[in-house]
């Protein structure tokens, strides 16, 4: 199954807005979810066009979408949150097709607003290597639901202070463009040996 888009916190500020079509993911039998999101670089190896797995997160939104839940299955887990043999196996798909893939931080930013040169500074004294406004929402579901979780970043531009381009949505959308043929090689192979 896929999913074209997701809401995102900064729309409505709804943080919980993810959990309908991930439970109804888990009610028809999916066992993995692969979320995907255009970021930031705080990594000048990582640059736009590339692409990142992540190996974890910081919420810098101070919000979850278990707030209003009751009971101990809001007490998630989220230690090794995305799997780290599913991430073993698209660095192995990567290899394989001479593809350069980082891995890394990513921090959760309520957006939608694109970061300060300071807060970017803030971020990378704290190990995070790309920013963006989704995913830990979908993700900390999905763990709730006992799901693994493969997260890709493609990465769209370095982050604010990093250069002295101009941060705008078109050239996210650009850079997003450029990485589609090197993301649509791993992730179709992923698709097509996971089992």
């Amino acid at each position: 199954m896929a999913m074209q888009g997701r809401v995102h916190y900064y729309e409505n500020g709804q943080v919980e807005a993810m959990k309908k079509p991930i439970h109804c993911f888990k009610e028809l039998g999916c066992e993995l979810i692969i979320l995907t999101n255009a970021a930031g670089s705080l990594d000048t190896n990582a640059g736009p066009g590339s692409v990142m797995v992540i190996n974890d997160y910081i919420n810098f939104t101070g919000v979850s979408p278990l707030f209003s839940e009751t009971g101990n299955e809001r007490f998630v887990n989220m230690v090794n949150a995305y799997d780290k043999g599913l991430r073993h196996k698209i660095h192995s798909i990567a290899e394989d097709n001479n593809i350069h893939l980082s891995k890394g931080v990513y921090a959760w930013m309520c957006g939608p607003q694109f970061e300060t040169p300071a807060e970017i500074n803030a971020l990378r004294v704290l190990g995070v290597n790309a920013a963006g406004m989704s995913t830990v929402p979908e993700t900390i579901i999905a763990r709730q639901q006992e799901m693994k979780v493969l997260a890709l970043s493609v990465i769209t531009n370095y982050a604010a202070g990093m250069d002295d381009g101009e941060l705008s949505h078109e050239q996210t959308m650009k850079y997003a463009n450029k990485a589609a043929s090197n993301f649509k090689v791993i992730l179709t192979e992923f698709i097509q040996n996971y089992s």
